[in-house]
């Protein structure tokens, strides 16, 4: 059984729902980042966001015939070994993402968060891109993508700079990076595997297995060398976080072969960015940078997606 193929969607609309998820991937990261501060545990939170999250896929999987469907390929696919390990590995990156989430951004914000992913996914996506990991194969590195590129970390620049990282922990800066190198990644991967399966909420499920499984051994690791967190809230927004990975994981995974990994990236980047701005608006955090430096970051960062998406014909690669 080879790869099951899906009907063309116009870039456009693809993109569109790049930036969509980058506006749930906003919102995901404040809820967690503030349940993380609520129980004073950031494994913790995260391992209720992602816990909460398989539960909802376990039960699409058995209720809908296209989940059954994609879970028997999935499961022939491993079996006759046409589907690598590496494609079920997606999860840890993110575990990594919403572990990070959890433990920084209730501290720093969304967009100084947003800042590192970026750079992180930026550099990543360029990579695999031209390596052919992604679903679309070799993508071309054109002048405009590497200039859309470039402009992305000239808005990371734009928020390191002053005082936005005063008083912030080394790894607190560098686990967002991390984070964002391991996004593309996971989009690259789990492209493949819905490809293999044929369906998106397989590719999810996948994901949210392996995540699930990491963050809980990283979680009873933490409450052993440091005890138990707080009790847990009771507010039941806290406790959105996995619903909404749930949507935008699968979002990524049924678009990336029409984007490509950057562009997919890229336009992510913009909706996380302005909804992070409008989020640290409403609902400042002790650190960040402020609302003048985040504006200019947004503003590089949306020339970035036009001049990456933009087909100039006359720029080609050799």
């Amino acid at each position: 059984m080879g790869r099951v193929t899906a009907p063309r969607i116009p870039t456009a609309l693809a993109l569109g729902g790049a930036v969509a998820i980058g506006v749930m991937t906003a919102v995901q990261a404040r809820i967690n980042g503030q349940l993380g501060v609520r129980l004073d545990d950031g494994f913790v939170a995260a391992v209720i966001s992602f816990g909460s999250g398989l539960a909802i896929l376990l039960a699409l999987s058995a209720a809908l015939p296209v989940g059954r469907a994609g879970f028997g390929r999935l499961v022939e696919g491993v079996r006759h070994r046409r589907i690598p390990w590496w494609m079920l590995a997606g999860g840890a990156a993110g575990a990594l993402t919403v572990a990070t989430q959890g433990l920084a951004v209730g501290l720093i914000g969304v967009s100084l968060f947003t800042v590192g992913v970026v750079a992180g996914q930026t550099v990543s996506g360029l990579l695999l891109d031209r390596a052919g990991f992604g679903p679309a194969g070799v993508v071309a590195v054109t002048v405009p993508r590497l200039i859309g590129g470039a402009l992305a970390l000239i808005a990371v620049s734009l928020a390191l700079a002053g005082d936005g990282l005063a008083g912030v922990p080394l790894w607190m800066a560098l686990l967002p990076v991390l984070a964002g190198a391991g996004i593309a990644w996971q989009q690259a991967t789990n492209g493949r595997l819905r490809q293999s399966v044929g369906t998106p909420l397989t590719a999810t499920l996948v994901n949210f297995a392996g995540g699930t499984i990491l963050l809980a051994i990283a979680a009873v690791l933490h409450v052993v060398l440091v005890g138990e967190p707080r009790a847990l809230p009771a507010d039941p927004w806290l406790y959105l976080g996995g619903a909404i990975g749930v949507v935008y994981i699968a979002l990524g995974a049924a678009i990336v072969q029409y984007t490509g990994v950057l562009l997919l990236g890229l336009g992510a980047v913009v909706g996380q960015l302005c909804t992070s701005v409008l989020i640290d608006a409403v609902w400042p955090t002790p650190t960040g940078p402020g609302l003048a430096q985040e504006l200019a970051m947004v503003t590089v960062a949306l020339v970035s997606v036009v001049v990456a998406a933009v087909p100039w014909r006359r720029w080609r690669s050799r």
